[in-house]
């Protein structure tokens, strides 16, 4: 039977799943007006510190009638850390109609990498195609290869490019948003493997010496222990400070290694990782501070975990970091990366150099692109995978969560069969 052909790619505008905030407005002290900001935006681009997130959806209609999608979504704090603008939906439209749709009428869907390997190097007049779009549309060829070869995503993922993975499903973190209380105790409620991000992305929350993070994770882990006191469940946790713990102490990586060795020694018995404890504002200078960072902490004996996030947005910045022995954790951003060709290679990359590969992402993207993104997370055997769309914390365990049991147990039937 003939592989089938894209006939028709359609894009329509679909909502995001969060908002989108202009960090350097917040980190320059915007204040709080109920679930707002006061304030002009800062960063090009934004209209108000916080808006809605847009996304859109890349269709594809297949010559048998049958339909796959992707979308295309950008992180929460766009414009910073060296990312691509604010995301435009109506932009983004006009861009795939206008560069993606005419390479892809007509084509056969005969697999996945090279097709998209092919529309990543897209370039138009203003240079490569935003980041967003080259995700949203690397997801419906995906998609669409999947179903052509009636198997699932992840199995794709895992034979193109012989991850050797076995499809099981990888533990979840999950994120809080401004509630980090009250979503933190659903989070334990609930048996989340990672938790619970915290978002301490302004110097109020962090505190002037660092004592509201201090307190908090002081309460969580006296929360632990209170929700669910049998001792069966050990979680990892995992927090997100957006450079705070640096703007504290002026800039003094030593200083920032003893601040957080402190913190360790309170989540005890538990393991801690910190998300981008310092800002150093460009590529070359977050290398030479994380790798210092993670050589204070060793020679403080302490068992913290510095995770990358901003200034490791790409293929070559993940291979910089993993070369520099700047990270513990990588943070595999994947709406940064563009197409989920490069979020590929980079966890592969990370898995094989023996550190932690993050499949995240952000609060912005929707159910689609955090179904496709589970997929990816097991066949690249990502030690942790982002609960996402939104800061509900249920919705996102549900669609990440759901969607691995579901691929696990497919891929496991069809394991069997092919056994007898």
């Amino acid at each position: 039977m003939a592989p089938p052909r894209i006939a028709e790619v359609l894009a329509v505008g679909v909502r995001g799943g969060f908002f989108t905030d202009d960090q350097a407005a917040i980190r320059a002290g915007a204040v709080r007006d109920g679930f707002g900001y006061a304030g002009p935006p800062v960063t090009p681009g934004f209209t108000a510190v916080r808006q809605p997130a847009e996304a859109l959806s890349v269709l594809l209609v297949l010559d048998d009638g049958s339909v796959e999608f992707g979308d295309c979504a950008a992180v929460q704090y766009a414009g910073a850390g060296g990312r691509d603008p604010v995301f435009s939906a109506s932009r983004a439209r006009e861009a795939v109609l206008d560069h993606v749709a005419p390479r892809l009428v007509g084509r056969e869907v005969t697999g996945f990498r090279a097709l998209a390997e092919e529309l990543d190097r897209v370039e138009t007049d203003g240079g490569r195609l935003h980041t967003a779009v080259r995700y949203g549309v690397s997801q419906a060829v995906l998609a669409a290869a999947a179903r052509a070869a009636r198997v699932t995503m992840a199995e794709v993922v895992r034979d193109e490019y012989r991850t050797g993975a076995p499809l099981r499903p990888v533990p979840l973190y999950a994120q809080s948003g401004d509630d980090r209380y009250g979503n933190a105790e659903k989070m334990v409620l609930r048996g989340v493997d990672v938790l619970p991000h915290g978002l301490f992305a302004s110097p109020a929350d962090l505190g002037p010496a660092g004592e509201g993070l201090a307190d908090y994770l002081r309460w969580l882990v006296a929360r632990i222990g209170q929700l669910r006191p049998d001792g069966g469940y050990h979680p990892r946790l995992h927090v997100d400070t957006y450079g705070t713990p640096g703007l504290a102490f002026g800039g003094d990586v030593r200083a920032v290694a003893g601040y957080l060795a402190w913190l360790g020694e309170l989540c005890a018995p538990y393991d801690l990782a910190v998300e981008h404890p310092v800002d150093a504002g460009s590529r070359e200078g977050q290398l030479e501070a994380c790798a210092q960072l993670r050589a204070e902490l060793a020679a403080l004996g302490s068992g913290v975990r510095v995770v990358v996030d901003e200034w490791c947005n790409t293929l070559d910045d993940v291979r910089a970091f993993v070369a520099a022995g700047a990270a513990d954790v990588v943070h595999v951003k994947t709406p940064d990366l563009g197409s989920l060709t490069d979020s590929i290679e980079a966890l592969l990359l990370v898995r094989d150099a023996g550190l932690e590969a993050f499949c995240g992402g952000t609060c912005t993207e929707t159910d689609r692109s955090a179904q496709v993104t589970a997929h990816v997370a097991m066949a690249c055997e990502a030690g942790q995978v982002l609960a996402k769309p939104g800061m509900g914390v249920d919705e996102g365990l549900m669609v990440v969560g759901n969607e691995m049991a579901r691929t696990a147990a497919l891929a496991a039937a069809r394991r069997t069969r092919e056994d007898t």
